[in-house]
């Protein structure tokens, strides 16, 4: 199954807001941005994936995104993370009638283009999916087969929402780098623990030395 994935962005400069404490505000946007550039990376070399399209309105990620393959399209609804979704997905629709159409998040600096598609092949087996976040409150992808609407219920506790409007959890395969997105200085350590791609790891010697703890 040839999936479009659709990953939202805020502009760099409100992205990442609660990473702050941990690696200060001036080196936060740049962080979001390699987060960004590392999930589409490892995405895009994930055999079922037919394309990604990236929602943002911030011009300095638009360049970096559409040279590694990307379709970056504006936010026009302008009314958060959900409506961003849905109008990614409307867009890749209105060129592919019919795709099966997934959301992702933009924050999975340790992605795992393997781990992506195990998740994947399990979601195809059902018409919505997802799959929680590494804390099993919030949710780091969601997905719609052919004739199902994504129906994006993200922010805060959306693994209850996602799972209270019929999706189907997905919890057979072994995806770490799929669940751990990145929100806080502690999920960052996690996330270099598990090994982290180039783009973050090329700004990981800047970051606080307690950041690092994880000796990447």
């Amino acid at each position: 199954m040839g999936w479009s994935l659709v990953v939202p962005l805020k502009p760099l400069v409100r992205a990442k807001s609660r990473l702050s404490a941990a690696t200060g505000e001036e080196f936060r946007p740049r962080l979001a941005l390699a987060f960004a550039l590392d999930t589409v990376t490892a995405a895009l070399a994930c055999a079922d994936v037919q394309d990604v399209v990236v929602v943002t309105d911030d011009w300095r990620a638009g360049g970096p995104l559409t040279a590694l393959g990307a379709r970056v399209v504006p936010d026009t609804p302008a009314r958060g993370l959900n409506a961003a979704l849905a109008h990614g997905a409307e867009e890749v629709r209105a060129r592919r009638p019919g795709a099966a159409v997934a959301a992702l998040n933009a924050d999975l600096p340790a992605l795992r283009t393997a781990e992506l598609a195990r998740a994947l092949h399990s979601a195809s087996l059902f018409p919505r999916a997802f799959l929680a976040d590494a804390a099993d409150i919030g949710t780091t992808l969601l997905t719609a087969t052919s004739g199902a609407e994504l129906a994006p219920a993200f922010g805060g506790p959306s693994r209850a929402r996602h799972l209270a409007s019929g999706a189907r959890e997905i919890t057979a395969p072994d995806v770490p780098s799929v669940r751990r997105d990145v929100d806080t200085g502690e999920d960052l350590r996690a996330a270099l623990a598990l090994g982290v791609g180039p783009h973050t790891a090329l700004a990981a010697p800047a970051l606080p030395p307690q950041v690092r703890a994880s000796g990447v």
